[in-house]
């Protein structure tokens, strides 16, 4: 049986098409979740667009935000059953004696492999997903909007576990897409005082970003940054990967203050790291998401404290997967999801 898939299949600059693509068979640990939404990351327009800057198993099947129900299950999987529904976390491949993977921190062993880039993703009717990685979706809460947990996930895990948020803090968002957004979100729900920063271009998305009680600025944050008492904000969240991104982190962070950095970009940073040394800052790196994360958000999702339906720009069926990836690179829409079935 074969399904149509959206596959990116060599590392030159729009290499994605859709091709006929067979039903996987599970693995004894494994289970073939029939997938009913799947979320458009930032990282897959990198790969359409060839402009990642991560090692990709060409051909593959793109896709790793997603949620569906449960077709077949392998022969060692236990309490899981067929239709039930359920999201995955993105680790596709691990190594369980690795020393992380055994502190629980499998998202950072180096042997990891992801959906849509290590390993076949979403983007078709059928997955293979270790059973390891499930979650199950809270009733009430449409896959659409379930399909959407690891986006949250990497947003929790670069405020709540890499910032430290206090009530009545000020922080500084720094871009304005999907990851921005929900990094915004977050610290919202940490208690803090936000600003999300952009540029004119980031116009219609700096607007969802008010849904969240965030102030917007477009350009430069200075002055916002030092309203309180001059010394700057208390935490940055750079979540546009940018050399100049971390620049502008450093110039608006308070003396002892952080700066988690989640956003991706391949250039060399080209400015002194001096002020980091000057003010004592705290640089945190920020990738992925375990376990506990997932269960949090869920939570967060399945309760309504979080809402991701303000960043929801679409649903597309997964045929028309080239419109959903236009208007997300455009700007026109925060967050696209596709729907295979």
């Amino acid at each position: 049986m074969k399904s149509p898939a959206v596959v990116n299949f060599a590392p030159e600059p729009h290499s994605v098409e859709l091709r006929e693509f067979a039903r996987p068979e599970p693995g004894p640990e494994d289970v073939i979740l029939a997938v009913e939404a799947v979320g458009v990351c930032g990282s897959d327009l990198h790969q359409w667009t060839a402009s990642h800057s991560w090692k990709v198993n060409y051909p593959v099947v793109l896709g790793h935000e997603f949620g569906g129900r449960i077709a077949a299950l392998g022969a060692a999987v236990r309490g899981w059953h067929e239709g039930d529904r359920a999201v995955s976390e993105t680790a596709a491949v691990i190594n369980p004696d690795s020393p992380l993977s055994r502190a629980g921190l499998y998202n950072l062993d180096p042997s990891r492999k992801g959906f849509g880039y290590g390993v076949d993703g979403a983007m078709t009717r059928f997955v293979r997903v270790p059973a390891r990685c499930l979650h199950r979706v809270p009733d009430g809460l449409a896959m659409e909007h379930a399909a959407l947990t690891e986006p949250c996930c990497v947003a929790y895990n670069a405020v709540m576990n890499n910032g430290r948020i206090r009530p009545g803090d000020r922080v500084v968002v720094l871009g304005p897409g999907p990851i921005g957004i929900l990094c915004a979100a977050m610290a919202r729900l940490a208690g803090a005082q936000v600003a999300l920063v952009g540029l004119e271009r980031d116009r219609a998305r700096l607007e969802v970003a008010k849904a969240y009680g965030c102030e917007v600025i477009i350009g430069d944050a200075s002055a916002w940054a030092q309203a309180r008492d001059g010394l700057g904000v208390d935490g940055v969240v750079d979540a546009a990967g940018a050399s100049a991104a971390l620049k502008t982190a450093l110039e608006l962070v308070r003396p002892a203050g952080w700066i988690s950095k989640v956003g991706w970009g391949p250039q060399p940073l080209n400015f002194s790291l001096d002020p980091l040394v000057q003010k004592n800052v705290t640089l945190q790196g920020s990738f992925s998401h375990n376990w506990p994360v997932w269960e949090r958000v869920l939570a967060l999702l399945g309760s309504g404290q979080l809402d991701v339906r303000p960043i929801l720009g679409g649903v597309w069926a997964l045929e028309s997967w080239h419109e959903a990836f236009e208007k997300m690179h455009s700007g026109q829409i925060v967050k696209a999801v596709l729907r295979p079935a």
